[in-house]
């Protein structure tokens, strides 16, 4: 159990995650912050949390409270992570950690002043394979890397009638897809690899400019399985259904990705693939327990992640046995893991990077990096050409 006691804002899809992840890591949750305060006592109750908080106000002057985790929409993450680091609180935000990079450029700034420590929630770090891939490429097992491929897809946005606060520009910021899930595998191929991304030439696409709001609201994942009439107001969307980009690695390495969320039948699939001089690797969340080994002259393999069988850094991040899928909320309980162990055992915590960029919890730089870069997408897309970051 960690002694820190942690707040969480927001009651949506991912504020609950973050609770379920907490408890399960021995994070003890004092409270919760909801746009309102029937929907902080909503969730108090389903977790049986001591506290609801009615506004922000009242959660920082909470003495249990020494860290928050902000699951808010988009446009509250600069605000919010701002008042919490001015309270003394550590923060760990959910991406991206601003609407564009002078907010989280001036996050990246006090963060760098602040006597508390922050994070962001690329929590697709986590999963013990993707570790595993991370410590191969550093041992030299794949050799040079000649390119990196994939894509994060889903369906839950595929139908005219599925509406959420994310579509729209003035909630979420002009990238929505490419921001909302492309920045999980620009984060993940460059912690994998150790290679950052220097360019991008990018096209966007939206399906359906023109969606169909429902009356009420509804939550992530969420809209097909609403009971609000389908023939809602219809509203003007300014966001990407579908993206892809062309990448040029610091290596020279050369790459591609996709993303979408209007593809049937993929719920939430985030695929990569790394060519190398010597051997290829390639995942694919849904099946997380696979790593895929390619091989020219020798029989291809599948690793399946077994705690035996692993490098210790993955091992260290796994914690059943073979056998014993671990899925997506287990990421977020090894990433708070990592998060908590800094706050409190700092000096343990130190030499953590050296392993890889995979195996720290991501800070407010790297998520400062994807808002860069989503930047870049944006004008690579607006101008069509190649932009360097």
């Amino acid at each position: 159990m960690f002694r820190s006691k942690a707040a969480v804002i927001g009651t949506g899809f991912i504020g609950p995650v973050h609770i379920e992840g907490l408890l399960r890591a021995g994070v003890g949750v004092q409270g919760v912050l909801g746009s309102n305060l029937a929907k902080s006592q909503a969730t108090q109750a389903k977790f049986g949390l001591p506290r609801a908080y009615a506004d922000l106000d009242e959660l920082l002057a909470d003495p249990e409270v020494n860290v928050v985790h902000i699951t808010s929409p988009n446009r509250y993450h600069f605000e919010q992570t701002i008042r919490c680091m001015d309270a003394g609180k550590h923060v760990l935000c959910e991406k991206p950690l601003a609407m564009n990079s002078t907010e989280s450029g001036e996050l990246v700034r006090r963060a760098r002043l602040a006597k508390t420590l922050t994070g962001v929630n690329y929590n697709v770090r986590f999963y013990p394979l993707c570790i595993e891939a991370a410590t191969r490429v550093q041992q030299g097992l794949l050799g040079e890397i000649f390119h990196i491929t994939g894509s994060y897809t889903q369906d839950w946005l595929h139908q005219d009638s599925d509406f959420n606060w994310r579509v729209l520009a003035s909630e979420g910021g002009p990238l929505r897809a490419l921001a909302d899930i492309g920045t999980h595998w620009l984060d993940l191929v460059q912690s994998i690899s150790s290679l950052d991304i220097h360019s991008v030439c990018a096209d966007l696409h939206t399906v359906f400019p023109i969606r169909k709001r429902p009356v009420g609201t509804t939550e992530t994942f969420t809209s097909k399985l609403s009971t609000a009439p389908k023939h809602g107001v219809e509203v003007p969307i300014d966001t990407e259904d579908f993206g892809s980009v062309l990448i040029r690695f610091g290596n020279g390495a050369r790459g591609g990705m996709h993303v979408s969320q209007v593809m049937a039948g993929h719920k939430n699939s985030i695929r990569w693939e790394i060519a190398g001089s010597q051997q290829s690797m390639s995942w694919n969340s849904q099946h997380p327990d696979e790593l895929q080994l390619g091989n020219r002259d020798t029989a291809n393999q599948t690793l399946l992640r077994d705690p035996g069988l692993l490098s210790e850094p993955a091992r260290s991040h796994a914690q059943y046995p073979g056998g014993h899928n671990e899925g997506f909320p287990d990421t977020f309980k090894q990433l708070f893991r990592a998060f908590y162990q800094a706050i409190e055992h700092p000096t343990e915590q130190s030499g953590s990077a050296n392993v890889s960029r995979l195996a720290a919890y991501p800070t407010f730089e790297d998520g400062h990096r994807e808002i860069l870069l989503c930047e870049a997408i944006l004008q690579s897309a607006t101008e069509r050409r190649w932009v360097d970051l």
